[in-house]
């Protein structure tokens, strides 16, 4: 069978799914399920032989046997989100003041609703044990592998991951980097902060779901719904949330559930989705 979008309830922005999902449209009351465990990853990384790194954090939320995940700028979450989420049921964190919490949570209960296995669309993309730099860029060509461009196309790379650079410049594709942080890349080339200003520049959009917490994810699917773009998102963040986008402007999504590839040296799993296969996106 090909892989689609899980079934649901139609849902066409964010908003939406998380009204959906408070009010138990898209599975069991959320006001009936609690959060067993929360917590927080943090790391820094510096591949070898690169001559720049970085640091993640990453929210995660644990729902019976799911994992659901939101990464923040280091630093960002208060003290005490964690403790907040401990215990608590899925509704009363699908509507918590902070973001992050709400689309953890939302991840969580998709995650618990709707795993990611072939009967709900995922196809899965091994990825083999090694060290950080193998394994990231195993996972670079499974997330620009969903990319379907002609070589000299430019593309929007929305949070700035060297591997996927370097696997677009192996597919003969330019791209415009892009971070809220600025700076520039490991080879020295400026990285824009404004994604959407950028985008119209670009004939495909590669998005990080960290947009999903930081409020950027939105107008970007605007945008590549607008222009009939190619809209890829590799997720980390909201890996169960972001399959239920394809069709409304998300092309095809690669994601990557909690433990990420840089957490340890074994095999790992990533798993894709796609839009227009047979009994799709709803």
């Amino acid at each position: 069978m090909s892989p689609t979008a899980p079934a649901s309830a139609r849902a066409a922005t964010y908003d939406e799914l998380l009204a959906l999902a408070r009010a138990g449209g898209l599975g069991p009351d959320p006001a009936g399920l609690r959060i067993s465990v929360a917590f927080t990853t943090r790391q820094a990384v510096r591949h070898e032989g690169r001559g720049t790194g970085y640091r993640n954090e990453v929210l995660s939320l644990r729902l019976a046997e799911a994992v659901g995940s939101c990464a923040v700028e280091p630093g960002a979450l208060p003290d005490g989100a964690v403790e907040d989420c401990v215990g608590a049921d899925v509704a009363r964190l699908l509507g918590h003041p902070l973001p992050p919490v709400r689309v953890a949570a939302l991840d969580a209960y998709l995650m618990h609703v709707t795993p990611h296995t072939p009967e709900n669309g995922a196809r899965p993309v091994a990825l083999p044990a090694g060290t950080s730099l193998e394994k990231s860029r195993v996972r670079a060509e499974a997330v620009t592998g969903l990319l379907g461009l002609p070589p000299g196309s430019t593309v929007l790379v929305v949070g700035v991951v060297n591997s996927l650079l370097e696997a677009l410049r192996s597919r003969g594709l330019r791209y415009i980097p892009c971070d809220l942080k600025g700076g520039v890349t490991e080879w020295g080339e400026p990285v824009v902060t404004d994604a959407l200003a950028a985008a119209g520049r670009c004939d495909a959009l590669l998005v990080s779901g960290m947009t999903l917490g930081n409020g950027t994810f939105e107008p970007l699917r605007e945008h590549a719904l607008r222009h009939d773009k190619q809209l890829v998102m590799f997720a980390q963040t909201g890996s169960a949330v972001l399959p239920r986008f394809l069709g409304h402007g998300v092309s095809a999504v690669c994601a990557e559930p909690y433990p990420f590839f840089w957490l340890d040296g074994g095999p790992g799993t990533v798993h894709r989705y796609r839009a227009g296969r047979p009994g799709g996106a709803r």
